[in-house]
Order: C-alpha cells, then structure tokens, then sequence
C-alpha cells in the first residue's frame, strides 16, 4: 500500500511558485500576471496493524495582478483580498494601541 503523505508531499513540491504566480494572459495588447498567496498542509499516519489514513487541505487568496502596457508595469490589488487582510490588522492593532495608551495612563 502506498504511502499517501508521501504521495501528497511529492506532488506539493510542484506548486510553488506555479500556485501563486498564475498562466500569463494577453489581452488586447495588455499583458496580465495573477498573483495570489497559497498555502497547503498534508498529513497522514498509521496505526500499528498498518491501517493508514492522510488529508490535506489548501487555501488561495487572489491578492491582484501584475499589469504591463507597452513600458508600464503596476500592480493592481484585489480590493476585496485588500479588506479581507485590512479589517483584521486595523482591529489588532487598535486593540493594542489601546492598551498601549491605557498602561501609559496609570
């Protein structure tokens, strides 16, 4: 019986930079580079009769694009990936800038 976590783990050595850097697209003389941030965890094990099992589970976030016209380069974020990380950071750290200031009160 093949060892799945070991399976998994091989074929995750190929996404890399391919999973988070997508296919270049030309559109209207506009050439288009996706970029998102992934992640991907596997597991396995057995137990001592030789009854193996595994999972794993993967999460992309599309962050924006690289955008080129003609000598221009820019990048053009993905304004709702933009808010999904925003609203947590602005929430922490007006948490502990809070307490900052009540600590500097006392």
């Amino acid at each position: 019986m093949p060892n799945i976590a070991l399976e998994l783990g091989k074929q995750a050595t190929s996404f890399g930079i391919t999973s988070a850097y997508g296919e270049q697209q030309d559109v209207d003389g506009v050439r288009i580079v996706p970029v998102a941030l992934t992640w991907a965890g596997y597991g396995g094990g057995s137990d001592e009769q030789g009854n193996g099992g595994g999972g794993g589970g993967g999460y992309t976030l599309p962050l924006g694009a690289y955008i080129r016209r003609g000598d221009d380069l820019r990048f053009d974020p993905n304004l709702v990936a933009l808010l999904a990380v925003g609203i947590p950071f602005v929430w922490v750290a007006g948490r502990a800038l809070s307490r900052v200031i009540r600590a500097l009160k006392k």
